[in-house]
C-alpha cells in the first residue's frame, strides 16, 4: 500500500550506522523529518542522491529538519559507506525490510523478464506532527535533494 499525503506517518525504531538506535517518534514535535529511501550504497546514483542530501544538511536543519537515509543494508555497510564519502546525515539500516514495507517502498519490477523486488528511491516529508506532507515515490536522484529542501521550506511558511 502506498502512503499519501496526510498520512501519519508509520513510526520505526532502526539501528544506525554506530547501531545507535534511531527512533522516528523521537522527532516529534521539534523536528521535520525527510526519509530517503535508496535501494544500495555504493552505486553510483545512490552515492550521488545521499552525498547532495548531505552536503545540504546544514541547510535543512537550519529550516528544523532531520535527513534519514534508509535502505535494506546492514549497519557495517552502511559505516563503511558514510566513511568513505564523508557523509553526516544518519543512514538507518532496515535488514529485515519492515520499515520498507510499511512506506510502500519494497516492490517488484520486472528485469530481464524475471520479477524481482528492491527498494524503489522514494522520499517522505514528514511534519513536526508526524503527518506525511510529501509522499514522492519513484523519484529521480538528479536535483532532488534541493527539491526537497524546498518543499521544507514551505513547511515553515
Amino acid at each position: 500500500m502506498l502512503l499519501k499525503n496526510g498520512d501519519q506517518a508509520p513510526t520505526f525504531s532502526l539501528p544506525d550506522a554506530d547501531m545507535e538506535t534511531v527512533d522516528l517518534a523521537a522527532f516529534r514535535n521539534r523536528n521535520h523529518v525527510v526519509l530517503m529511501f535508496y535501494p544500495k550504497d555504493g552505486t553510483p546514483c545512490c552515492t550521488r542522491e545521499v552525498t547532495d542530501f548531505a552536503d545540504h544538511e546544514d541547510d535543512f536543519r537550519k529550516h528544523g529538519c532531520i535527513v534519514l537515509g534508509i535502505n535494506r543494508e546492514d549497519c557495517l555497510k552502511h559505516q563503511d559507506f558514510r566513511d568513505k564519502e564523508g557523509i553526516g546525515i544518519g543512514l538507518l539500516s532496515d535488514a529485515e525490510g519492515t520499515v520498507c514495507q510499511q512506506y510502500g517502498v519494497w516492490q517488484a519490477r520486472e528485469v530481464e523478464g524475471q520479477q524481482k523486488f528492491g527498494i524503489v528511491r522514494s522520499t517522505f516529508v514528514i511534519d513536526r506532527n508526524g503527518l506525511i506532507r510529501h509522499a514522492l515515490y519513484n523519484v529521480n536522484y538528479k536535483g532532488h535533494a534541493l527539491e526537497v529542501l524546498g518543499l521544507v521550506k514551505e513547511l515553515n511558511s
